[in-house]
């Protein structure tokens, strides 16, 4: 899972303060002195950092003289400051210190992350680490980002006065190693997270990735979703990351995805694609959604038959809540869709009364619906406008209304979601 920006990422632990970005390309074989200018102990070599979450912390610095020299290691609490001519330390006692020992859980960044591979989640996808961005923050440092554009490769050539293109990074968050030891092994950086773990995360936590991402890295993690995830995800976008995702969607990948979505989740999707995007892609409705989808897109205000879901459980007044609970489980609805049970009359259409989830659940199994339900049922009528629902849902609070025809025949229902986050209401197609 790439995060590409093209600034650092500043947001590392501790509190709210000044800070500065560091390239370690620079850092590297910068001398490192004593106390004075004069006093030289040799170059940085490497610099230490300690594996934690959110962000790795220095802990040292890491110094080879070579010539069969022995190696030294200046603890962070040794430093003293960060300098564009040299590093300076605390002298040593006794003229030297210790040789660098390495610890679980202690990351070089020279030797574990330049000039390494980068894998998608598909490993399919290559980048290398150029350069690595560093946050200089309480007199500590921490790794915020790895930089995979030219100008690091240019850094780390010595040649960073030169620009060729903007700077590509990608945050420490999405590409931080399983284990240092994974690194040695095989010279290249996996990604932290798993296709599992990427389908468990929340939609919006997807969709905020994916805003982050670029091109083909955006399209990989987008692919590696199921049409159900994807659909999720996509509903949470922001425009821009909406126009991106569907642009190089394959036409029964795009059907898939659209399928699982509501109405409204279609009609915000379409209405901030570009007219002739939106006209193609609307053919690949079934006829009865694209019509109502047409309906919310158009400049009349939307009502509430085009707004609402099928999705909704009902069931009769003498039905058990035991009857009802086991229905539930075995129809494996969306969470979202059994906020409520609608009690309706022998005839299976007409709306009498409505119970709430929780109160279901805390009832003894052998309770009929008709002991537990609350008449008569705020709903909406079925040419209600989206101004008449936003006044329902801020007066009542529900999770979703009802809506009803002139007979209090049940339609369908309209969740909050879908009203109160907005519907984007576009020239007619």
């Amino acid at each position: 899972m790439f995060a590409l920006n093209n600034r650092a990422t500043l947001e590392a632990p501790g509190s709210a303060g000044s800070y500065r970005v560091l390239h370690f390309s620079e850092l590297l074989r910068r001398r490192v002195c004593a106390g004075k200018i004069k006093d030289r102990i040799g170059k940085l070599t490497d610099l230490v950092f300690q594996l934690q979450e959110p962000y790795p912390k220095s802990v040292g610095i890491y110094i080879e003289h070579g010539w069969g020299k022995p190696t030294e290691f200046v603890p962070w609490e040794k430093v003293l400051r960060i300098e564009e001519d040299a590093i300076f330390v605390e002298p040593p006692e006794g003229g030297a210190y210790p040789p660098f020992v390495d610890q679980a859980g202690w990351l070089l960044v020279d030797q574990h992350l330049m000039g390494r591979t980068i894998l998608d989640l598909d490993g399919r996808r290559c980048e290398v680490v150029n350069d690595v961005l560093l946050v200089d923050r309480m007199s500590r440092l921490f790794i915020a980002d790895v930089d995979i554009s030219f100008n690091g490769f240019l850094r780390r050539a010595g040649l960073g006065k030169l620009r060729w293109t903007r700077d590509r990074l990608i945050s420490w968050k999405y590409v931080q190693p399983l284990s240092v030891e994974d690194v040695v092994a095989t010279d290249k950086v996996s990604l932290s997270i798993t296709r599992n773990q990427v389908m468990e995360l929340p939609s919006e936590d997807l969709a905020d990735v994916l805003e982050e991402l670029q091109g083909e890295e955006q399209e990989a993690l987008f692919g590696v979703l199921d049409s159900e995830k994807a659909a999720e995800t996509l509903a949470e976008a922001e425009p821009r990351a909406k126009r991106q995702l569907v642009e190089d969607l394959s036409e029964d990948r795009a059907r898939e995805i659209f399928s699982e979505m509501t109405v409204p989740q279609l009609a915000d999707l379409f209405a901030v694609l570009p007219f002739d995007d939106a006209r193609e892609l609307l053919e690949l409705l079934e006829a009865r959604v694209a019509e109502r989808v047409r309906s919310i897109l158009a400049e009349r205000e939307a009502e509430a038959d085009d707004i609402m879901s099928q999705e909704y459980i009902s069931a009769g007044k003498e039905a058990s809540v035991a009857e009802v609970l086991g229905n539930i489980r075995k129809t494996e609805r969306e969470p979202r869709t059994i906020s409520y049970v609608y009690v309706v009359n022998g005839d299976g259409q007409t709306l009498v009364g409505v119970v709430d989830l929780r109160e279901l659940i805390l009832s003894p199994d052998e309770t009929p619906l008709g002991d537990l339900m609350v008449s008569p049922v705020v709903a909406a009528e079925k040419d209600a406008n989206r101004e008449d629902l936003v006044e329902m849902f801020a007066k009542y609070h529900y999770r979703m209304v009802p809506v009803v025809d002139g007979e209090d025949h049940i339609l369908g229902v309209i969740n909050y979601n879908d009203v109160m986050n907005g519907i984007v209401l576009r020239a007619k197609l």
